[in-house]
């Protein structure tokens, strides 16, 4: 970078934001993180993530946290079972002990191992940021809810679907995909829900039929988390006259939907410890390209904001973050650097797309269609062929 220091500002502390903050200190370059969380365990952080060779493990070894992760990592957790709504199981794939493709971890260790690996103060605890101000020369004031303001010549946002620097670049906005997931979680789960954990196994099973589906993912920490997918609206549950905080009243009535399904899959609905928390999906439908605004960009589900299915929003978020951190270490002038990132981001998240189709493939009416799924050994071939491909590059 130019002699003078830019001051740099993150906007978010998800796995793109601190990933970009970490690699731009390994290169010297000094940042700042703005947070809304008031700490680092301040809220869960949700279910596992599998990290793939060919982005998310990229991302990392930037990072220099490559050989951290695989202690935390689990291998195992890629194993994969299919069935139909009436038990019959489809697929079952069990890697080997050393597949390395796209190996599982919860995302709170994930998030705490990027975290950790910062300089002291670099993260802004407890910062919501209320405004953006252009100073009209590619500076922006930054205001907080805390009444706290900065200035800064670049800020990335790292601040996820509903992002607020978005707006300074784009005009897109998420829209809602149709499905909604229903969060559901069970402890102990070897000792006190031994079906489920038998059913569960290492990794995930997954089971959908009639716009309908369960997905449930084997944790650390003796923890599952399951999915009960529904098509309706965002706001299902007061739509269907249900107070969310009625945990039997909800559990009733998902189970209503789910009648006709096999006994074998009910205890995923009906046996879950605690609440039940809905996360309707959305999208931002690709592709979503905009023009370069000096003094801005943005990384993650803030510039490309996918559906769940492929596992990518995670992986490409940190890989835009590595990738954003080492233009910035390259080029002497930020916005040539800046431009650069963003010719290529765009241009592979519009590859990959917004994985809208994937979904409505696996929520369409009627059951389980067997040539949807994917196989999964040769997934992990790929990812390993592509992270070859662009190390090489």
């Amino acid at each position: 970078m130019t002699p003078t220091a830019p001051r740099i500002s993150v906007i978010g502390a998800g796995p793109g934001g601190l990933t970009c903050a970490r690699a731009l200190q390994r290169h010297g370059v000094q940042v700042t993180v703005h947070e809304l969380d008031a700490s680092l365990d301040a809220r869960p952080q949700g279910g596992t993530l599998d990290m793939h060779a060919d982005s998310g493990q990229i991302a990392l070894e930037a990072a220099g946290l490559l050989d951290r992760f695989r202690t935390l990592a689990r291998p195992a957790g890629q194993a994969k079972r299919g069935l139909t709504a009436q038990g019959e199981v489809v697929v079952d794939y069990r890697p080997d002990e050393d597949e390395d493709g796209a190996p599982e971890i919860d995302r709170g260790q994930l998030r705490a191992l990027l975290a950790d690996a910062l300089e002291p103060g670099t993260i802004r605890w407890g910062r919501k940021l209320a405004s953006i101000t252009g100073d009209g020369d590619g500076t922006h004031r930054l205001l907080f809810e805390d009444g706290t303001t900065t200035h800064t010549d670049l800020v990335i946002g790292a601040d996820g679907a509903w992002s607020k620097v978005r707006p300074l670049v784009s005009d897109a906005t998420p829209r809602y995909t149709g499905v909604t997931f229903v969060e559901a979680w069970f402890h102990h789960v070897d000792r006190a829900h031994p079906a489920v954990a038998t059913l569960v196994g290492d990794g995930h099973i997954f089971a959908t039929g009639d716009s309908k589906g369960l997905i449930a993912q084997r944790n650390s920490g003796g923890r599952v988390c399951v999915y009960i997918g529904i098509r309706d609206e965002p706001d299902w549950q007061r739509a269907a006259g249900l107070d969310p905080a009625d945990t039997e009243a909800v559990r009733a009535t998902l189970l209503e939907r789910f009648a006709g399904w096999d006994e074998s899959l009910l205890p995923l609905i009906t046996d879950n410890d605690g609440p039940y928390v809905s996360r309707p999906l959305y999208a931002i439908p690709a592709p979503h390209f905009w023009p370069h605004s000096p003094g801005v960009t943005l990384l993650g589900d803030a510039a490309h904001l996918m559906t769940p299915f492929g596992g990518n929003g995670a992986n490409y978020a940190m890989l835009d973050g590595a990738e954003l951190a080492l233009a910035l270490a390259r080029h002497d002038d930020l916005d040539e650097a800046v431009t650069a990132y963003e010719k290529t981001m765009q241009t592979r998240a519009a590859d990959f797309g917004d994985g809208i189709e994937a979904l409505h493939q696996a929520f369409a009416p009627g059951g389980l269609d067997r040539a949807d799924i994917p196989d999964f050994a040769q997934e992990k071939d790929d990812y390993r062929a592509r992270a070859a491909a662009y190390r090489a590059t």
